[in-house]
């Protein structure tokens, strides 16, 4: 059976230039997702929405593998906001919302992910959180790839917002977006790798 690889069927949401950041268009996407705030390092919240969709992601794999339709899960990634831009290049986490997600393929329609969260929600019992299933169509963004810790982001952060978009005629069209491509459990904090995104429009 063929497993089907968004990182690979899907490249150009995957990788991008170290340190640099490239127009790409974001075509819409199917994910799980789960809200929540605070400080990702801190909040109960956050990695209680983490185990879930894991959970529910793998739940979702084994119940179409069954029907014959096989697939990688994908990395995890995150929506990040706050009433401040400057809390991210700040790194106030406490100020920050978020939406915790992964893509899955086209083929998880709303009856598989109700009866893989049914299944993840029985094995979490209270560490379960509320998911849903979700398209998101940013179109035209901003992408560049950061390697090191999350904590020194706010360089690269300041360069895009202060410089490269007003430079550019750019202004926000979506919540600042990125994708772990590595496993900060197994990753030692310098070689973290993060794609960074940011929908945009031309003003």
């Amino acid at each position: 059976m063929e497993k089907l690889d968004l990182k690979k069927a899907r490249k150009a949401l995957f990788s991008a230039p170290l340190n640099r950041f490239v127009p790409i268009q974001a075509p819409p996407v199917v994910y799980f997702m789960v809200d929540g705030h605070g400080d990702p390092n801190s909040a109960p919240e956050y990695r209680r929405a983490v185990e879930s969709l894991y959970a529910t992601a793998y739940a979702a794999k084994f119940l179409c593998k069954a029907k014959g339709r096989d697939f990688v899960v994908s990395p995890l990634e995150g929506l990040w906001s706050a009433p401040n831009p400057e809390s991210f290049t700040a790194r106030r986490k406490d100020e920050w919302d978020w939406t915790l997600m992964i893509m899955v393929p086209d083929f998880v329609d709303e009856e598989t992910f109700q009866e893989a969260q049914a299944r993840s929600a029985s094995k979490l019992g209270e560490r379960s959180a509320a998911l849903r299933l979700e398209t998101l169509h940013e179109g035209l963004c901003l992408q560049a790839l950061h390697v090191g810790s999350y904590d020194e982001e706010g360089p690269l952060l300041a360069r895009l917002h202060d410089e490269l978009m007003p430079q550019g005629g750019y202004g926000f069209a979506g919540r600042h977006h990125e994708v772990y491509l590595s496993d900060p459990r197994k990753t030692p904090a310098k070689k973290l790798k993060t794609l960074i995104r940011q929908p945009v429009r031309k003003l």
